[in-house]
């Protein structure tokens, strides 16, 4: 539950305000995207990856981007919202960009327009889960592979969709696939397989979100290789090991998924060194 305050447009109000009328263009037509970002004892963890992805996902929008929307611009209020709310120590920040009012599907002005909430994160978001996460398709949408597939978009309806179904069938999370019927990416993280000590993810071009996290481990000077390659459902099954990563949790590994089980070594590794390069 959002308590305390958030910051609309640079100004810090009571989160319970009401700040929207019904042309808001992100409620009418999804127009805008977001950003989850951790903070950690006062910090924004991967602020250079967050930004670079804010910035990417702007020019895809043709937003006209104001020049004071600066990395420092960003972490200031970041911070300083998690101070207002009593949450430096270890927060979840939902920085939510979209387009001002105005027109139909076609707008008259593409200047952006924000929101950033906070919430206290649990402590135990630090730690690899101990149980292995349960995991299955959700069959009911494909995502497309396009040059919007990687935002992380304001209309989420697959995502939703994907997690209700995996509520419904006492899963912890659900693969999303795209129009090839391979996989993309999961309800709010993005894939890796292990094989032969060798990890795999699928590349952008399948449709999955560009995950902050995922591109860490791509950059990163791991004890492991990395590679990008297209994952079908057979990849999966036949795994060594399975594990989702996103910004919040970091690395959460699967125990199960259909009638494959797997364990999670490299996962365990691969948790030390995040802990210990990124905290």
């Amino acid at each position: 539950m959002q308590v305390g305050f958030l910051c609309y447009n640079g100004k810090y109000i009571p989160a319970t305000d009401p700040i929207f009328t019904a042309d808001n263009r992100s409620f009418r037509y999804g127009d805008g995207f977001f950003e989850t970002l951790k903070v950690y004892q006062g910090n924004v963890l991967l602020a250079d990856l967050h930004f670079e992805r804010l910035l990417a996902s702007l020019h895809l929008l043709h937003f006209d981007i104001p020049t004071y929307f600066t990395k420092a611009f960003f972490v200031k209020q970041i911070t300083d919202l998690c101070s207002k709310n009593n949450v430096s120590h270890m927060a979840r920040v939902r920085l939510a960009i979209f387009r001002s009012d105005g027109g139909l599907y076609d707008p008259v002005n593409n200047l952006p327009n924000y929101i950033i909430q906070s919430w206290e994160l649990n402590k135990t978001v630090l730690e690899l889960n101990q149980n292995g996460l349960i995991l299955d398709i959700f069959p009911d949408v494909k995502k497309s592979c396009d040059k919007l597939s990687s935002i992380k978009s304001n209309n989420c309806l697959p995502y939703v969709m994907a997690a209700m179904y995996a509520k419904q069938h006492r899963l912890n999370e659900a693969v999303l696939l795209n129009q090839y019927g391979r996989v993309a990416d999961s309800t709010i993280a993005n894939l890796f397989i292990v094989r032969d000590k060798i990890l795999y993810t699928p590349p952008l071009s399948e449709g999955g979100v560009c995950g902050v996290m995922r591109k860490f481990l791509l950059r990163a000077e791991l004890p492991f290789k990395v590679h990008e390659k297209p994952l079908d459902i057979d990849d999966l099954e036949n795994a060594d090991e399975i594990f989702l990563t996103n910004a919040i949790y970091g690395i959460r590994w699967v125990g199960l998924f259909r009638d494959s089980s797997y364990g999670n070594a490299t996962a365990a590794i691969l948790h030390e060194v995040l802990h210990e390069g990124i905290l």
